[in-house]
């Protein structure tokens, strides 16, 4: 029984200096919820992981020109893709 864990200990440790993560990690799924929500709105806006804030807000701008209920578009729609432009702002770095 002991010898069990301690194999299992040495895979737990193997695991987190290969892949930096421990096994459990693995289990809870592929992402957070945050991280969830983060490709979601960069795929609405269609920018990269990389966009700038300049990026997201001309994303937001031609989405928003689209989905505007004047154009077609509801409500509903202008407050996802505003509140997508907000989560990818807040995500980066801050100046100094």
């Amino acid at each position: 029984m002991m010898r069990l864990l301690v194999i299992a200990a040495v895979i737990a440790v193997g695991c987190k200096l290969a892949f930096g993560k421990w096994p459990w990690e693995f289990l809870a799924g592929k992402n957070s919820t945050r991280q969830q929500a983060l490709f979601r709105a960069r795929k609405l806006l269609g920018v990269s992981a990389t966009a700038s804030r300049q990026e997201v807000l001309e994303a937001h701008k031609r989405l928003v020109a689209m989905v505007h209920p004047d154009r077609g578009g509801t409500n509903a729609q202008v407050h996802e893709a505003n509140a997508a432009r907000d989560l990818l702002i807040d995500e980066l770095p801050h100046p100094g």
